[in-house]
């Protein structure tokens, strides 16, 4: 293992190989690291400064400043491409995330799922691969007839049933819908279905998140045969289904679930659960190699059921991933905050926005892995000053906008052409921090897709912007004598910026140039 050392005097880089080679070549752990050290010595030639042996046997290399210049040149070099591109093996990637009941506005919890998916499609394509963003829209089904019978219960002054839809907007949805009164329940319902999809689609676009597909659960259920009737007759076919008290059967438990699943009711009706895998089989068809799924906390227990069904399917079930979101909590003063309510039981999408903007709701959410529940302060997220880590990354990029602005495009662009030969030496300590915190940033775009994990890019670009204040206290760039030291200093800007606003960009957060 090659890692950083947590400390600066404890190298650049330390390695555990001595410790595992020690047994094969028959020798102690310290003498295999004190061989291994001269023979990095002999081919890194300049660019290694010294070794130490430390421990039982761990090596730990201190690099020159000549190869820290020089990696902060190639970085420049690299442009766009720094980070970028780091899969071995690219796939086409289907990433299907929010996927809200079309019933009701977006509220907090699904503000949470879109902010991941959406962060979690921007790593995946800057790592390499193909994704498409998609929305699964749950439009058909009993939810849809209760929308329009509570829609035309109150457009009749009546009564809503207990299990309906009540709020202002449903209200709303009364007077935006002509004759609410008259139409058929499950005809009103879907007229509001579509009313609703374009606010979550307008809400959407606000938090900047968008879709390339918006698949209709009601599809799946169109055409001769329909994608749910090819699906059943799929796995009929390959004789996983049965038929017990009149009912079509899966049997999940072939594939490790802990019971069988009902796929068709004994009235005739097809369950929530077969229209899914008629989805996920609608999606393999399509010829994704990979189906990321981006659920809410509540839909844990289903896990087991679709990966059988995918598995039952013919499916690698390893190429099914579906990524649980825990859930979020508002707090204001401590105390687990209420907002406006305006919208019946939850606070939504836009009652957020409102609250805190975009950029604070979006770095919060991400702020915590998804599988972990988030305490979002609703008084920190709108502070402006170092204690809001937003607040602190983007100042950090607009400051550094002030100072190159300071310097001068034409200085900046010979700052740039004279970093190339990375011979200037020797650094300052906080240069050379700075230097390699941003060589960091490969590493941890790959950790953070590896792990589905954007919340690592939230904490990197924080470690980020707090080297480069520690720099920009510690090191004069412009004016710094002799002009060598400035044309580094005025490049190590330029490369902090575009990496912290790569940053914020694959976070869906705006880097400013002025707060």
């Amino acid at each position: 293992m090659l890692e950083r050392p947590p400390r600066a005097d404890l190298g650049d880089y330390s390695t555990n190989a001595a410790l595992l080679l020690a047994p094969v070549v028959g020798a102690p752990p310290r003498e295999v690291a004190e061989r291994l050290g001269k023979e990095l010595e002999r081919a890194l030639g300049a660019s290694i400064e010294r070794f130490e042996v430390a421990g039982p046997g761990f090596l730990n290399l201190f690099l020159a400043d000549p190869w820290i210049a020089g990696s902060l040149a190639e970085m420049l070099a690299a442009g766009e491409s720094f980070g970028a591109d780091g899969a071995d093996a690219p796939e086409r990637i289907v990433v299907e995330f929010v996927s809200a009941n079309p019933t009701g506005p977006m509220h907090v919890g699904h503000a949470r799922n879109a902010a991941y998916g959406d962060a979690l499609a921007r790593l995946l394509i800057l790592h390499g691969h193909e994704v498409t963003r998609e929305f699964y829209v749950n439009d058909a089904g009993s939810q849809v007839r209760k929308l329009g019978e509570s829609i035309r219960s109150l457009a009749r002054g009546e009564e809503v049933a207990r299990d309906g839809y009540r709020g202002e907007y449903v209200e709303q949805l009364v007077a935006r819908l002509a004759d609410a009164s008259t139409m058929e329940p499950v005809e009103l319902g879907r007229a509001a279905v579509a009313v609703m999809m374009d606010q979550i689609e307008a809400s959407l676009n606000e938090f900047r998140v968008s879709f390339d597909l918006w698949t209709y659960e009601s599809k799946l259920h169109e055409g001769d045969p329909s994608p749910v009737a090819h699906t059943l007759a799929i796995l009929e076919r390959l004789g996983h289904t049965y038929r017990s008290e009149g009912a079509l059967w899966l049997r999940t438990t072939d594939y490790g679930d802990d019971k069988d699943r009902v796929l068709v009711r004994s009235n005739g009706e097809h369950t929530y659960f077969a229209s899914d895998i008629a989805y996920h089989q609608d999606k393999r068809e399509r010829r994704f190699d990979r189906q990321i799924d981006v659920w809410g906390a509540d839909h844990h227990g289903y896990v087991e059921r679709m990966k059988a069904a995918y598995a039952a399917l013919g499916g690698d079930p390893e190429n099914l991933e579906l990524l649980i979101m825990q859930l979020v909590h508002l707090m204001r003063s401590g105390e687990r905050a209420q907002m406006s309510k305006r919208a019946g039981e939850f606070v939504t999408l836009d009652d957020l926005l409102t609250e805190v903007g975009v950029d604070a709701a979006r770095w919060y959410l991400l702020a915590r892995s998804h599988e972990t529940t988030v305490d979002l302060d609703l008084d920190l997220a709108r502070e402006q000053s170092s204690e809001n880590p937003v607040y602190y990354v983007q100042y950090a990029h607009a400051r550094i906008a002030a100072v190159l602005a300071k310097a001068g495009e034409e200085r900046v662009g010979a700052a740039l052409a004279g970093v190339a030969d990375g011979s200037r030496a020797p650094l300052h300590a906080a240069e050379r921090a700075l230097v390699k915190q941003l060589l960091a940033f490969p590493e941890e775009v790959e950790e953070a897709v590896e792990r589905r994990a954007p919340h690592r890019i939230t904490a990197y670009a924080l470690l980020l912007a707090q080297d480069f204040t520690a720099f920009y206290r510690d090191c004069r760039v412009v004016g710094a004598e002799p002009e060598a030291v400035e044309s580094l200093r005025i490049a190590l800007c330029v490369a902090t910026q575009r990496t912290i606003a790569r940053c914020l960009d694959l976070l869906g957060v705006s880097a400013p140039a002025e707060m």
